[in-house]
C-alpha cells in the first residue's frame, strides 16, 4: 500500500490584484492634467491648474467643478495612508481653493 504524501503547507500563488482605481489612473482621459500637479506645494496653483484642465476638457462628463474636485479627491483617496501629512494638507487646502475659484462656498 502506497503512503500518501502530506499536503503542502505553502500558500497558493495569488493572482495579481487589479484595482479599479489603478485602471482609472492609467486609462482615464477626462482631464489633461499638468505634469506633477499633485506634487506641487502651492494649493492655489494646484486649484488653478485643475480648474483650467477641467474647463478646457471636452471629454468630461460632469460640470468642470465636479470633474476637478473628483480628480483631486480621487488622488487623495488613492494615495491613502502613504500620502505624507504635509502633502495631504496641501491637497486638502487645494480643495478649498478650488471651491473659491469656482465661486462655491467652502463647507
Amino acid at each position: 500500500m502506497a503512503q500518501r504524501q502530506p499536503k503542502s503547507r505553502e500558500p497558493a500563488k495569488k493572482a495579481p490584484t487589479n484595482y479599479w482605481s489603478g485602471e482609472v489612473t492609467r486609462h482615464s482621459n477626462a482631464l489633461d492634467l499638468d505634469a506633477g500637479v499633485f506634487t506641487w506645494d502651492d494649493p492655489v496653483k494646484i486649484a488653478r491648474s485643475l480648474k483650467r484642465s477641467a474647463e478646457a476638457s471636452a471629454r468630461r462628463k460632469a460640470d468642470p467643478f465636479r470633474s476637478a474636485m473628483s480628480m483631486l479627491t480621487f488622488y487623495i483617496n488613492r494615495a491613502g495612508k502613504d500620502l505624507p501629512e504635509a502633502r495631504r494638507q496641501a491637497l486638502e487646502q487645494a480643495k478649498d481653493e478650488l471651491r473659491k475659484a469656482f465661486g462655491r462656498t467652502p463647507h
